[in-house]
């Protein structure tokens, strides 16, 4: 065999080396880049990657989820792109067919899919639970229920596994946060001691109104009826008594506000013996540090807001003007006799079966 024959040899072995080496490349190329799996059902597949899982771990996951085929190619082409340094902890959407390249390149952005709960301010326990169980990304059944007043309405990020009940912790940790940093702030000369009281109040000022800018005044109402030892007369601490928190979904009767009740602050001096919802941030500022006002009294004004009296005289002529209002909305053409609302001293005539004005006087 001549030189030249060995030669010819080596290089048609390299060619053909080189042929099959770049078939190899652009059958893997194909493989990173062209669609993957479809989605067992619908457009994309969740997946949650725990936190210090490798990129073994990962592709096992990926592969039971049938988000990519093979488990090994992508622990290679994660390896080969560096990309198993990067790829993050969380859950992911990846959509149906996507390719290997597809899937690396969600997982290395951190793009995770979010979870929010929402706790409105004013809502009671009952509620709030109601909604932690319809959260189909939490697990788990609450174990305790929570006291009244002892959650923090807000917005809480959760994530999908998370225990129900450990989200009932973190919100009741961040109402023990919240009083411990606004009680040391609150006013002096308040009719109320303790955190407790301040919760309780602020609960009651929460339903009173829906609007932001009436929690002050509103606050202000019940704590100069409390110094003047006047009863607090407040509607939505009698429905807190018939409704354990629920939506009444009608008005009061005369019936129930002659009821007793440990509730009932037409009957009761001074506060009920629980919150009657979960206050916010503003409601408790506005309980500890009330604005300056001599109001005693409020009633609705018919634009969604109220009007507020200091005296029962000036009271009596904001009750006769939502009367009015009331009248007229209803197009009543012989308007019917209605009761006049408490006077200070908590003395009302009572007509069973009859809603109560909405609302009367606090």
């Amino acid at each position: 065999m001549t030189v030249s024959t060995v030669k010819a040899g080596i290089l048609s072995g390299l060619a053909t080396a080189a042929l099959l080496a770049m078939a190899l490349l652009a059958w893997a190329f194909a493989s990173y880049t062209s669609d993957g799996p479809a989605a067992p059902t619908g457009d994309e597949t969740v997946v949650v990657l725990r936190s210090g899982a490798g990129v073994a771990e990962i592709g096992g996951v990926l592969a039971e989820a049938g988000v990519i085929r093979s488990a090994s190619a992508f622990r290679i082409a994660a390896q080969l792109t560096g990309a198993d340094r990067d790829l993050r902890a969380g859950e992911y959407r990846i959509e149906s067919q996507a390719s290997l390249a597809e899937v690396i390149r969600t997982l290395r952005s951190g793009d995770v899919a979010r979870h929010f709960v929402t706790i409105p301010e004013g809502w009671s326990v009952a509620q709030a639970m109601d909604i932690l169980n319809a959260e189909d990304v939490l697990t788990g059944e609450i174990t305790e229920l929570p006291a009244e007043g002892s959650l923090l309405p807000d917005t809480y990020e959760v994530t999908r596994g998370e225990s129900r009940q450990s989200v009932v912790e973190r919100m009741q940790a961040a109402q023990t946060a919240l009083m411990e940093e606004l009680w040391p702030e609150r006013a002096q000369g308040l009719p109320i001691s303790t955190p407790e009281q301040a919760v309780i109040l602020a609960s009651i000022v929460e339903k009173e109104t829906g609007l932001a800018e009436e929690r002050p005044q509103v606050a202000a109402v019940f704590v100069n009826r409390m110094r003047l030892g006047m009863r607090l007369e407040s509607d939505p601490t009698v429905v807190y008594g018939v409704s354990a928190g629920r939506p009444l979904g009608r008005g009061l009767r005369r019936s129930e506000l002659a009821r007793e009740s440990p509730y009932n602050t037409y009957q009761i001096a001074g506060l009920p013996p629980t919150p009657i919802s979960n206050p916010g941030r503003a409601a408790l500022e506005a309980v500890l540090n009330p604005p300056a006002s001599r109001d005693l009294f409020f009633v609705a004004d018919g634009t969604g807001g109220h009007s507020f009296a200091s005296t029962y005289r000036q009271h009596l002529e904001n009750v006769a003007r939502w009367r009015a209002i009331e009248q007229s909305r209803a197009g009543a053409a012989t308007p019917a006799p209605a009761a006049a609302p408490p006077a200070p001293d908590g003395s009302q005539a009572a007509t069973d079966g009859q809603p109560t004005p909405e609302p009367t006087a606090p």
